[in-house]
Formats: C-alpha cells, sequence, structure tokens
C-alpha cells in the first residue's frame, strides 16, 4: 500500500507554524552566530519527519516529536562542537551528559520557547536594521516562509530578499546585537520598532501587493500571532501592543466580506456585514479596552478606534462619520502622512460633503503616481456630480495599479461615469 499524503499535509502545516519557534529556541541556545545552523536543524527535523511518518504512521504528538528531534539534533551539535560554555559559563567539560542534556532541555520549556521568540523578534526588529529588512527577517526565521514566498509577498526577486537578509544578518552580528527582550528606558523606542515591523506585515496582508491576491491571510495571521505573543508577556503587554491586535482584529474581521465569491473586491459600503466575524470583533474591543489603561495615545489606538466604529456601525451610512473624522484629525497629529490624510478625505466626505473633500486632496503634494489618491478622487469626484473628471481618475489609478482585483473593480467604476449614448 502506498503511503498515505496526509502526514506530508501534516509536516507542511507544522513547518508554517512550528519552524519559527524551533528556530528562535535553537538560535537562543547555540547563539545567533549559528542562526543558518539552527535553521538547518529544523529542516532536518522536518526531513526525518517526511522520511518516517508516511510509513512508521503519525506519532500521538506530533509537535512534541518534531521538538524531540531537533532538541536531540541540537544536543549532537553541542557535544560535537563543545559548545558547553556558550549555553552556560557554569558548565564544565567534564560534566556528564545528563547534566548537558538538562541544560539543553531547559530552552525547550513552553515559557522558554516563548521567551525565545521574543527575544528573536527584538533582535530582528532591531532599529539599525532597515525596515523591510526586519519584516524580511521576521517572515523567515519566526514566520518560517521561504525566500520565494517573502519574494512574491513583496513583488521582489529571491536574489533581492536574500541580499535584505544577508545585510539584517551582518547587522546584527557587527553591532553586537543582543538576544534580549529589552527593558527599563529601552523598552519603548525598541518596542517601537518591533510594533511597526507588524503593523507592516500585516499590512502587506490586508492590502496585498500581489496581482492576483488581494488578501494574503497568511501574512496577516503570522502578524496577529507575534502580536499576542508580546500581549503575553507581562514585560512587553503595553498599551500601543493592545491597540495593535485590537486594530488587526477588527480587520480581520471584515475578510470574508471583503471580496466576492468570484473574488471581485467589494467596498465597505457594500459588504454583507452579516459576515464579519463577531468573535474578532469582540477580541477587538478586549484588547482595546485593555489599550486604555495606559496614559499614552499611539497611533494604533486611533486606527483601531476607527475600525471599531466602522465594526459596531449597523450600515455604512449610519457610521459615526464625525467621530471618525475627528480621530483621523488626531491621526494627522500623530502621523502625518499623504496616506493619512486620503482616508481623512474619505470621512470629511462623509461629514461635509464631497467638494470639500476634493479641496482638501487636491492640496496634497507628491501623489499623482498612487493609485489610491486617484482612486479616491475619482470617487469623490463622482460623488460630486462630476463623471467625465472622475472616470479620468478612475483611468489614471487603473493604469497604476498592478492588482488584477483593483483593475476590475476600477472598470466598473469607469463604466459607470461612462455618458448615455
Amino acid at each position: 500500500m502506498p503511503p498515505s499524503s496526509e502526514p506530508n499535509q501534516l509536516v507542511a502545516h507544522l513547518f508554517r507554524h512550528e519552524a519559527g519557534r524551533m528556530a528562535s529556541v535553537l538560535t537562543c541556545m547555540l547563539g545567533f552566530d549559528r542562526l543558518e545552523l539552527a535553521e538547518d536543524i529544523v529542516q532536518d527535523a522536518m526531513v526525518q519527519a517526511l522520511h518516517s511518518w508516511p510509513f512508521q504512521g503519525i506519532p500521538d504528538n506530533p509537535r512534541a516529536w518534531l521538538y524531540r528531534v531537533a532538541k536531540n539534533k541540537a544536543l549532537d551539535v553541542v557535544r560535537r562542537e563543545n559548545l558547553f560554555r556558550k549555553i552556560s559559563t557554569e558548565l564544565v567539560y567534564d560534566q556528564p551528559p545528563e547534566s548537558v542534556e538538562a541544560m539543553v532541555d531547559q530552552y525547550f520549556f513552553e515559557d522558554d520557547i516563548n521567551d525565545s521568540q521574543l527575544r528573536m523578534l527584538f533582535a530582528c526588529c532591531d532599529p539599525s536594521i532597515a525596515i523591510e529588512s526586519q519584516v524580511a527577517m521576521c517572515l523567515k526565521i519566526l514566520c518560517g516562509l521561504s525566500v520565494r514566498e517573502i519574494a512574491g509577498a513583496f513583488l521582489t526577486s529571491p536574489d533581492t530578499i536574500e541580499k535584505r537578509l544577508y545585510r539584517a544578518r551582518e547587522k546584527i552580528r557587527t553591532e553586537g546585537i543582543r538576544l534580549e527582550v529589552p527593558s527599563g528606558s529601552q523598552l519603548p523606542s525598541r518596542l517601537n520598532a518591533v510594533l511597526k515591523s507588524l503593523y507592516l506585515l500585516f499590512n502587506e496582508g490586508y492590502n496585498s501587493l500581489h496581482p492576483d491576491q488581494l488578501i494574503r491571510r497568511d501574512l496577516c495571521e503570522e502578524a496577529m500571532r507575534l502580536c499576542l505573543l508580546l500581549t503575553q508577556n507581562p514585560r512587553t503587554a503595553l498599551p500601543a501592543v493592545q491597540a495593535l491586535l485590537a486594530l488587526m482584529c477588527f480587520q480581520a474581521a471584515r475578510f470574508d466580506a471583503r471580496t466576492s465569491e468570484t473574488g471581485a473586491i467589494v467596498l465597505l459600503a457594500d459588504q454583507d456585514r452579516s459576515r464579519w466575524n463577531r468573535d474578532l470583533i469582540q477580541k477587538g474591543h478586549e484588547y482595546l479596552n485593555h489599550s486604555a489603561e495606559g496614559d499614552n495615545l499611539s497611533e494604533y489606538h486611533l486606527e483601531a478606534g476607527i475600525a471599531m466604529l466602522h465594526c459596531i456601525a449597523p450600515s455604512y451610512e449610519t457610521t459615526d462619520w464625525p467621530t471618525v473624522l475627528h480621530y483621523y484629525d488626531l491621526l494627522l497629529q500623530h502621523k502625518p502622512s499623504p496616506v493619512v490624510a486620503l482616508h481623512r478625505a474619505v470621512a470629511q466626505a462623509n461629514v461635509e460633503g464631497p467638494l470639500n473633500a476634493i479641496l482638501t486632496v487636491s492640496k496634497l503634494s507628491g501623489l499623482d503616481t498612487n493609485h489610491y489618491y486617484h482612486a479616491i478622487l475619482g470617487d469623490l469626484y463622482e460623488r460630486n456630480s462630476q463623471p467625465s473628471i472622475a472616470r479620468q481618475h478612475y483611468q489614471r489609478a487603473q493604469q497604476l495599479t498592478s492588482s488584477a482585483a483593483e483593475k476590475e473593480l476600477l472598470t466598473r467604476k469607469i463604466n459607470r461615469c461612462m455618458p448615455d449614448e
């Protein structure tokens, strides 16, 4: 009888969910200069599972089986290369094998596994590393994505991603960045860098650059998993972290309603709100409530507040647009950017009318090559009963976007603005 395909599917699932955890543990144990070795050990454990499980059967606890294999392989390395002192300055080379094994075991306790991931997360997101390299490191080491998958997510070549990863690793080595969770006065600034990286990771999944994938749920889920990890540690469960996870929950709650059965984009105003995930919305409320326990108001608080107002509104028309606009005004003070100003214009149009929003957007500079800028202007001019100008902006937006779903949406809008014959 040929082997079942079920083990292969399970290994693929476990690799995506456990590879980052295992690599973090092994790197913290062996040292960051052995990162490639740690990743090789993880790969070897997965390959061993692929060779063993189809014929010997899936073990009762597949995850524990993988960790045991990885631990034994790491222990072999420790013994072979005399890495005892790197693991613990208290160990001496002539200690009995069971003492060495006990030292290795401690890295594989559940709390230590989570701590290792946090330490790796802060190392990957050190401010001295370029932001695009931070995200690539998180995806490669902590999320288990291949170089090819990362390149696909960011519409670039595998060679470019390899270079980003190499530069990041070299920066960690040359700068002496330590695998640790910072404390005291260092924590806020370091945590901000981590949150920015996770925000960008989630946003890439939420509004994917990929021409054929509007939503990359896998990227969003990994960003949420890592953010959840931060909330579960008392050192890092700060209000801004809670607010970011609240934002992610509110946004992820709308995934199923954002596209039709054919993959076409469904705009917020047209979404079937019964398809929104109420459990995620409830989670978002819980994290947002926790985020209010501090004194500082972060950009994540404001964005989460805006997302919350959308989630609780019975319809697009009954949304509390004045409060949404107020939150955008505050957000512009925290994070002045043309993108925030564009989003604010949508709220402004729903409060003051499209003409005032057009005047606001027209004052923004440097956005002529931004497809979202033209898409919003097209919408505003259409709402202001100026279909010919709206059509021009929709056509420009269509030229600028690489997303097939967005091109299809813009085609619908262009056709809607065509003059009657």
